[in-house]
């Protein structure tokens, strides 16, 4: 109860939760991709699942405290670069976006998809099965921020599961928006692109600090915008001809 009371815990969980949001851009745009492979009456489902299985995952690191810490300790000393267990997972999950993004681009290049023929159970469970494995990937940043910002781990909960539910509804309508956009497919491809080249580099102990690529991803976002609406008016000056 005194915690409800206490202003600097308001003050703290507000902070918290606005970072973890930010935090949590890139993964929206991974997931608003990745349930695009699924029919469409099945994508909401992915989305509330994938993102189910990220808040208990995220609640699960939050009370392994202990574990936490030592994923930053040197595990082991490649040509002179120590890694730890957090390097390994980020360059893991850096090449996996890297790969997964350049197939995308490929397959939107060429207009076909050459992929393995799986059940539809199959290739749901594959989708909620990425979207909570790059999730971990995704969170450990955020959930390290959240142990070094507050004090209590309810706080930490409780902004965790503010930002999945912002997540929730945001991926829904940035996954129509790609949609019903084609050009902007592309685009959120070469966010993933970056993304996973950030990941790897942090990896390797090179840290490109999160405000500079949410720069360039909200200066692309708002060309893109301008293009659209350009797009849209050039339609209505000049719209098609009927047959």
């Amino acid at each position: 109860m005194d915690l409800l009371t206490n202003p600097d815990v308001w003050a703290s969980l507000a902070t918290l939760t606005i970072l973890e949001i930010v935090l949590g851009i890139d993964n929206v745009i991974f997931i608003a991709l990745l349930v695009q492979r699924l029919p469409v009456e099945q994508q909401a489902r992915a989305r509330t699942l994938g993102l189910g299985g990220a808040l208990i995952m995220r609640v699960l690191l939050l009370f392994a405290i202990v574990w936490l810490t030592k994923l930053t300790k040197p595990l082991i000393e490649l040509a002179g670069q120590t890694f730890s267990w957090r390097d390994i997972i980020l360059i893991g999950g850096g090449v996996f976006l890297v790969v997964k993004a350049t197939i995308e681009i490929h397959h939107s290049m060429e207009g076909h998809v050459d992929t393995p023929k799986l059940g539809a159970a199959s290739a749901f469970g594959l989708i909620i099965a990425q979207i909570m494995a790059l999730d971990i990937v995704f969170s450990l940043d955020s959930v390290l921020t959240a142990i070094g910002m507050a004090e209590h781990i309810e706080v930490m909960i409780a902004a965790v599961v503010i930002a999945i539910g912002v997540m929730l509804f945001a991926a829904g309508p940035i996954s129509d928006f790609i949609q019903k956009h084609p050009t902007t497919k592309m685009l959120a491809l070469s966010f993933l692109l970056m993304i996973g080249m950030a990941l790897i580099a942090d990896g390797f102990g090179v840290h490109l600090p999160r405000g500079y690529i949410y720069a360039a991803i909200g200066f692309s976002v708002m060309v893109e915008v301008l293009n659209l609406a350009m797009q849209k008016r050039r339609a209505n000056r000049h719209p098609p001809h009927e047959t």
